[in-house]
């Protein structure tokens, strides 16, 4: 357990409370050392931690503070955070342009996905400045709270993957309405093929969490069957290209700001 007290700006909306909840459940942080803003300083937690409705008091009372807001309220945002260390959840707001507004001592920008509701998120993290053993440590061990997380070793990898590891289940969600929509355009009950898509996305991908990707891929194409005439022909249509340029579509747009 950590004995640095944290502060969430935005603590009460579905990423910051799911990391609040997370921390508190894995006991990386007692409730007394937690505290959570919004607006209007009420909200219900269990076990209870402390809510404040302004921003700067929960800044003046943190060791750390996580920035857990969209990025247009981070233009309204107003806080003082020399000789804190601050942790941005923000797609789309570059390290310099946070530096400047919150005059942080030391900045971490992080890019979580929606599966921190199932404490299985990927996030990726970038250190904006010299971190010290014991912080490096701590942003680590926060993340771990709600998945995997690593290190980045430039700002551009963490823009890179908001729109890759950052969109969460939307990839696999699209994948599986298309299967849907083929399904029951080739005539499959909707039903069924709701069943059936649902066991590609989800039985597929805590398989593939046990096997190498490549080595499933080239086995399956070496046996020359339905799945190998499945995959051959996605790839003679390009779909690297086209999942490549999609991803880098997402990437332009966090590099130029939302």
């Amino acid at each position: 357990m950590h004995n640095r007290t944290l502060g969430i700006i935005g603590g009460t909306g579905w990423l910051g409370r799911a990391i609040a909840e997370a921390l508190l459940d894995s006991g990386f942080i007692s409730p007394d050392r937690l505290l959570v803003s919004n607006r209007s300083g009420t909200h219900t937690f269990e076990p209870p931690v402390r809510l404040l409705a302004d921003n700067q008091q929960l800044v003046a009372l943190s060791d750390v503070v996580v920035l857990s807001i969209r990025p247009e309220q981070f233009r309204e945002l107003q806080i003082n955070a020399k000789g804190k260390l601050v942790i941005s959840l923000m797609a789309g707001v570059p390290a310099a342009t946070i530096h400047a507004a919150t005059g942080a001592d030391a900045l971490i920008r992080a890019m979580p996905n929606a599966a921190v509701e199932i404490r299985q998120s990927f996030t990726p993290w970038y250190s904006a400045d010299s971190l010290s053993e014991q912080d490096r440590a701590l942003v680590q061990g926060l993340f771990e709270c709600v998945g995997t997380a690593d290190e980045v070793p430039k700002e551009d990898c963490i823009d890179y993957l908001s729109a890759l590891s950052g969109t969460g289940p939307a990839l696999a969600a699209m994948l599986h309405q298309a299967l849907v929509s083929q399904a029951v355009a080739a005539g499959i009950p909707p039903a069924i093929a709701q069943h059936a898509a649902q066991g590609v996305v989800v039985g597929g991908g805590q398989l593939l969490a046990r096997h190498d990707p490549r080595e499933m891929i080239k086995a399956l194409m070496a046996y020359r069957g339905v799945t190998a005439a499945v995959l051959q022909s996605m790839a003679d249509q390009g779909i690297d290209a086209m999942v490549g340029r999609a991803v880098q579509q997402g990437a332009e747009v966090a590099r130029r700001g939302l």
